[in-house]
């Protein structure tokens, strides 16, 4: 298939000569067929020399083995062309190459001045089995994988000014380029690597594992930097940016800035750099896996999540951390995040099935259990602490988690509390609350809670409830309960923000001395 014809002569002729590799020319010519790309660096510069020498035919070409659609064009329209900018902040005059070991020496030795070496170096073997080397030694369980490449900012202000050379070249023949359809750097980098990197790591592409590949190019690093005088509502200071002069910024600021102040401020064409682009960094990354199962916890001094305050640890441990230590060694995760269906307070325990969890591991290396090997790390975690014990445990996806949260407060709960009341009671005393059925009550939110939640007026309900008389002062009671009710609040109305209360019903003070969760009826996770 034909990929140059004879309207790429002078464009080849111009890139050539500025110092342009034979990839980047590619690009400015449009070739949108990937197969050429990933041809040796050699080849393609014995291509172009061979396109150039041959003059006998307006469409004689250059041709590859092409196995794949065309890609993006150049759009060539009928124009006039435009006058000749001049030196003072203009394109340069630049002599045409007419001698084939001129240009042969110009791309041997010189790093490009569009893509500063990154179509060059970083595609051939070596690099590719550098970064292969870095993920394996990662040690990832995968099945495939994506590649994404992050690049420097200021190779954007040099792919504007090469656009900008082209340009006014095509005018001269009355021909328009269309600058949006010029096959893109980056895409012409994963055009090249993405086969060499799927038959090193003998794994396909499109997973949640990510190899990326990071570039600097420190000798150019202020290139960009004129456009913050230019375009200064485009550089704003971003968290967890170490520079204003990102990728998107240096790219809004060329769309706004006009061709001629561009020229003043920037050569055209590019000078040629003295060295390579460097490869900062070869990062791994993969896709979080989702552990979920039911904690039953036995202690009442052991806070779900970390307990600190002001900066300080109140308790040395939690129910998060002791399952969460276990699934991080075996996962060989980054970090994880903890979420619950509800939560209790440090003192309160949680009995019957449990209640649900789930954990996100973020960044494991390994990722493959089968379901003996959950049923064993289910043991360890349970071996390891007489606090807690978990249940079901097992891998689930993101989308499950969601059923943890759906319908929240609509779901019920049981709890059993231990009350004291200040005034002798009798069995007679207690035994009308086992008849009242679908109690509504008005909690406002609790002082206890009140630092770290809203101030509103909650309605809650009590489904049922059943006493159980112990002596002049004790007794139990057994509640089913919306879900977010005020347990403990209920009992001793919290001075009067939840109405009514136990106090209130026995017309009498009443305190809470212990509370357990008996159940958290939740469908979720399925049991094992």
């Amino acid at each position: 298939m034909s990929l140059l014809t004879e309207k790429d002569r002078p464009v080849v002729q111009l890139l050539l000569n500025t110092g342009t590799c034979p990839r980047c020319i590619l690009r400015f010519c449009c070739v949108g067929s990937q197969t050429p790309y990933r041809h040796p660096y050699k080849d393609l510069m014995k291509y172009l020399q061979e396109f150039l020498k041959n003059d006998e035919e307006k469409e004689d070409t250059v041709c590859f083995d092409v196995v794949d659609p065309p890609c993006k064009r150049i759009r060539l329209e009928h124009t006039e062309g435009p006058d000749d900018v001049n030196h003072n902040g203009a394109l340069q005059q630049v002599l045409l190459v007419n001698d084939e070991n001129t240009a042969m020496e110009n791309l041997a030795v010189k790093v490009c001045n569009v893509c500063l070496g990154i179509l060059q170096e970083f595609c051939e073997v070596d690099f590719v089995k550098k970064v292969c080397q870095k993920v394996n030694s990662a040690d990832y369980q995968f099945t495939s994988f994506v590649f994404s490449v992050s690049l420097p900012p200021q190779l954007s202000v040099r792919e504007r000014a090469t656009w900008l050379l082209v340009k006014q070249e095509m005018g001269k023949l009355g021909l328009s380029l269309a600058k949006d359809n010029i096959v893109q750097l980056k895409e012409a980098y994963k055009w090249i690597i993405h086969p060499q990197l799927s038959e090193e790591l003998f794994f396909l592409m499109e997973s949640l594992f990510e190899v990326s590949v990071v570039f600097a190019h420190p000798e150019t690093d202020e290139e960009c930097h004129f456009l913050a005088t230019a375009c200064p509502d485009c550089f704003k200071p971003a968290k967890n940016k170490q520079s204003v002069f990102t990728r998107m910024a240096v790219i809004k600021a060329l769309e706004k800035i006009k061709e001629e102040d561009f020229l003043k401020h920037f050569p055209c064409p590019p000078s040629s750099p003295k060295n390579l682009c460097v490869a900062l960094e070869i990062q791994c990354n993969n896709g979080a896996v989702f552990v979920a199962g039911r904690y039953n916890k036995y202690s009442r001094n052991l806070p779900q999540t970390p307990w600190i305050i002001d900066g300080e640890r109140k308790l040395e441990s939690s129910v998060e951390e002791l399952i969460s230590e276990h699934l991080m060694a075996e996962f060989k995760a980054e970090s994880f995040n903890f979420s619950s269906s509800g939560r209790e307070d440090v003192d309160v325990r949680t009995l019957g099935n449990g209640r649900p969890f789930a954990i996100e591991l973020v960044n494991p290396r390994r990722i493959h259990f089968t379901a003996e090997e959950m049923k064993g790390l289910q043991q360890t975690i349970n071996n390891s602490s007489d606090k807690i014990q978990v249940r079901d445990l097992q891998l689930v996806t993101r989308e499950a988690i969601g059923r943890m949260k759906e319908g929240e407060e609509e779901k019920t709960k049981t709890y059993s509390a231990l009350i004291w009341t200040d005034k002798a009671i009798q069995e007679e005393d207690i035994a009308f609350l086992d008849d009242i059925k679908e109690l509504k009550l008005d909690q406002k939110t609790p002082l206890r809670v009140l630092h770290r939640r809203p101030l509103a007026v909650r309605c809650r309900i009590i489904h049922t409830m059943k006493s159980e008389y112990i002596d002049e002062h004790h007794f139990r009671l057994h509640l089913k309960t919306q879900a977010g009710t005020y347990i403990k609040e209920f009992v001793h109305g919290d001075f009067g923000r939840t109405k009514p209360n136990i106090g209130s019903l026995l017309n009498r003070t009443a305190d809470i001395l212990e509370l357990d969760v008996e159940s958290v009826d939740v469908d979720w996770p399925p049991t094992l």
